[in-house]
Order: C-alpha cells, then sequence, then structure tokens
C-alpha cells in the first residue's frame, strides 16, 4: 500500500492517490486498498478533534489578546486549521460510498 497511500502533513493522515483507474487494479488490490483506508478513515474523527482543541486553545488566546499583529496570526492560524477539519470531513464524509464497494 505503500505505493498508493502517501502521509500528508497538512491533513495529518495518509491519503490514497491513484496513478491508474480504479478498475485497473486487481479485485485483491481493490480490496487491500479499501481495507487500508477503512482503517485510516476510522483515525479521521480523532485527528478533527486534535484540531479543534488546538483551535479552541487559539480563541481562548485571542479572546485576550491586545497585540493587532499577534491577533491577525491567530486568525489566520483558526483558519488554517478549519479548512483542515473541512477536508478531513470531505475525505471521511466521500469516501463512505467507496467503502460501501467493499461489500459487494
Amino acid at each position: 500500500m505503500d505505493e498508493i497511500f502517501f502521509f500528508d502533513k497538512r491533513l495529518g493522515i495518509s491519503i490514497p492517490v491513484f496513478k491508474k483507474e480504479w478498475d485497473q487494479y486487481s479485485k485483491d488490490i481493490q480490496q487491500n486498498i479499501l481495507f487500508h483506508w477503512e482503517k485510516i478513515r476510522g483515525t479521521i474523527p480523532d485527528r478533527i478533534k486534535e484540531l479543534e482543541n488546538i483551535i479552541n486553545e487559539k480563541q481562548s488566546l485571542l479572546s485576550i489578546e491586545s497585540d493587532f499583529a499577534v491577533s491577525c496570526r491567530l486568525n489566520t492560524e483558526i483558519a488554517e486549521h478549519a479548512s483542515t477539519i473541512n477536508e478531513l470531513w470531505l475525505w471521511f464524509r466521500v469516501n463512505q460510498s467507496v467503502s460501501g464497494k467493499m461489500h459487494t
């Protein structure tokens, strides 16, 4: 699976990068990919929770920050983490339908 799944530092998970069409993989490889993805997919809610905790900490800091430049930096960091959470939810939800292929 090392040739299909690559760690995305920003997301904090490995994501699939297919070099050919899905149907070009053998059924055994497809099953292995789906099984491996399900293990990764199961970690996404925990990763989202980690990022939510970081956002909450930064929001607490922001609420007491009086320096404009620091406030801007904190806001940017919060927005970046929120964007990562949105992308993680997309990976989690979009691939629910792919996971159904495991059972057909």
